[in-house]
């Protein structure tokens, strides 16, 4: 499988609506194999140890990025009509690196990833933290963004505090959170 073959494929079917993402899950193409390609922890998209340059030939392939998990694994597929090709993403495919109130009252929030995705954090959004205390937010098809360090430290700094008892001085962690379209969003305990 090479890169240009897959590129070619991609665009042959890709809708003139960028907006709307090609129905990759109800496609059921044959595994073809795994491709060089790579999702650094930083975001860089690599082939064969190079950078891509393109920011939209790497749109074109991140809609249609696929993950598949179980308790043993974790992987992810570039998939077309035709082919679906395995590549390695060292940690999230994607990563916050930006957000804005959407309103005066700030209730509402709209954060934006490497790839100029945009979207409201809202109850249809999972926000996780692994082990290590990194958030990852649910952008779409069960791909997550990690959010980025300076965009924590910003929500640290906006986050509410609560703790498991507020009537009585207790021993118990204290929630940091914010809230967005009526959804509560918590960024870690202390």
């Amino acid at each position: 499988m090479s890169l240009d073959k897959l590129s070619k494929q991609l665009q042959q079917n890709n809708n003139s609506d960028q907006a709307k993402l090609p129905p990759i899950e109800l496609w059921n193409p044959p595994f073809c194999g795994e491709i060089d390609l790579q999702i650094k922890a930083n975001g860089d998209w690599y082939y064969g140890g190079t950078v891509f340059k393109r920011l939209a030939l790497v749109k074109l392939f991140a809609s249609v990025l696929w993950r598949e998990q179980d308790e043993q694994r974790d992987e992810y597929f570039l998939v077309t009509p035709v082919e679906k090709v395995k590549i390695t993403v060292e940690d999230a495919p994607f990563i916050i690196t930006q957000w804005r109130w959407l309103d005066d009252k700030q209730t509402t929030m709209e954060v934006s990833t490497n790839l100029a995705d945009t979207f409201v954090l809202d109850a249809s959004r999972h926000l996780t933290i692994d082990e290590q205390g990194n958030l990852y937010i649910n952008v779409r098809r069960n791909l997550f963004a990690k959010v980025h360090r300076n965009v924590y430290y910003q929500w640290v700094d906006l986050a509410a505090e609560q703790s498991a008892n507020q009537e009585k001085q207790s021993t118990e962690p204290v929630a940091l959170y914010f809230y967005s379209d009526g959804q509560k969003f918590i960024l870690g305990h202390y």
